[in-house]
């Protein structure tokens, strides 16, 4: 597909990180932006930054966990530029939970679920069917995590399942579309491959009173700059990914028609190497033994 002045990119969670980065390198491109967030004063920060370096831009306040308000977005979206082009079904939370997975609540699974599989699911049935309809060049990029998606994060369970999902879900999209003819494309977005700068840390901001934790954690909440400090005094250097870096890679492969955005990394090829053995030689998954042994 060819990016080109005046065709439309809609963005969810796109007040901040990746979101907006993808928000930013669409709006250079010249596409028309439909920001798309939970929390409506940094999408109105985003507005007034993006509007101020001349980007056309439309937003609206969404919950993807809610079916009605994703249709909502894209009948805006439909209503104010007539087609959508590109897709990005990017809003993510995690969890909140803590301890073994037998110890969690189910709000913390509803929650994840609602947004990171759910959120995916409504943006797909509300937009594609009407870009099908238009009949011009389209894509779809859903964002997953090395987290799950490539391989079992046990310490962020709900996390990581929520993620390996997408990825079944674009791949089964992907499968959809060819079988329909379509010009639309679906890809799958593995940010890194450091670790990123974003607000899923503090996810918990955002978190619905339907959703609320029904008692209090044991631990409190940690940031990254946190994380970051602990990890410094155990002697390890934490390197990150600029979100830029990854919008980046998000409009080279939508060029390219590239189903696995997955940046070069030699610790997920590792991952993807242990887990492919373990299963093709039916073996007990080794590859977590790091994790068994905390």
């Amino acid at each position: 597909m060819r990016l080109e002045p005046g065709q439309v990119a809609v963005v969810t969670g796109a007040a901040s990180g990746i979101g907006l980065a993808m928000a930013r390198r669409f709006a250079a491109e010249g596409l028309r932006v439909v920001l798309a967030d939970v929390e409506e004063g940094a999408l109105r920060e985003a507005v007034a930054e993006l509007s101020a370096e001349g980007a056309d831009v439309l937003a609206r306040p969404v919950d993807v966990g809610e079916r009605d308000s994703v249709v909502a977005l894209a009948d805006a979206a439909y209503d104010a530029f007539g087609a959508v082009h590109v897709l990005c079904n990017n809003a993510g939370v995690g969890s909140g939970a803590e301890g073994r997975m037998w110890e969690h609540e189910p709000n913390d699974w509803k929650w994840a679920f609602s947004v990171n599989v759910w959120g995916v699911f409504h943006g797909i049935q509300a937009f594609v069917p009407r870009m099908i309809a238009g009949g011009a060049p389209g894509h779809v990029v859903n964002t997953s995590s090395a987290d799950g998606g490539i391989a079992p994060l046990p310490t962020a369970s709900v996390y990581a399942v929520t993620k390996a999902a997408v990825v079944t879900m674009t791949e089964s999209l992907y499968a959809h579309l060819k079988a329909e003819g379509t010009d639309v494309g679906a890809s799958v977005l593995f940010p890194g491959p450091h670790m990123l700068r974003t607000g899923l840390w503090e996810s918990h901001r955002n978190r619905p009173d339907r959703y609320a934790k029904q008692r209090p954690r044991k631990t409190p909440y940690r940031s990254l700059d946190q994380y970051e400090a602990a990890m410094k005094r155990a002697g390890h250097q934490v390197e990150f990914t600029p979100v830029e870096d990854v919008a980046e890679h998000v409009v080279d492969g939508i060029r390219a028609d590239r189903f696995w955005m997955l940046p070069e990394s030699e610790h997920s090829d590792r991952q993807i190497r242990a887990r492919s053995r373990s299963m093709l030689e039916r073996a007990n998954p080794a590859y977590l033994e790091s994790f068994i042994l905390d």
